[in-house]
């Protein structure tokens, strides 16, 4: 009589200590990235209907700001894909 291998269970995938904290950079980055949107387009909404500011100064003084915020934290989101896109392929030589 034969015996039956007994089944198991597949490992796993653990992600390293590297992975875990890109994702909760990524994660604090992009709400971070949220937020700060959320309030400038919050001021520009006021600043539109605010009768005692002019609509043009509030767009001047906000909208470099806006810009260099989005800028630098989509390029800090796609270097962080780059590297981890890099890592990847540096693994799959060895």
């Amino acid at each position: 009589m034969t015996k039956k291998p007994i089944p198991r269970k597949p490992p796993q995938y653990v992600p390293d200590t590297k992975e875990k904290l890109t994702l909760y950079v990524t994660l604090m980055v992009s709400t971070t990235l949220c937020i700060s949107v959320l309030a400038m387009v919050i001021a520009f909404m006021l600043g539109l209907w605010a009768k005692e500011v002019d609509n043009a100064e509030i767009f001047k003084m906000i909208s470099p700001a806006f810009s260099t915020l989005i800028g630098g934290m989509i390029g800090f989101l796609s270097g962080i894909k780059l590297m981890q896109n890099d890592d990847s392929k540096k693994d799959s030589k060895c």
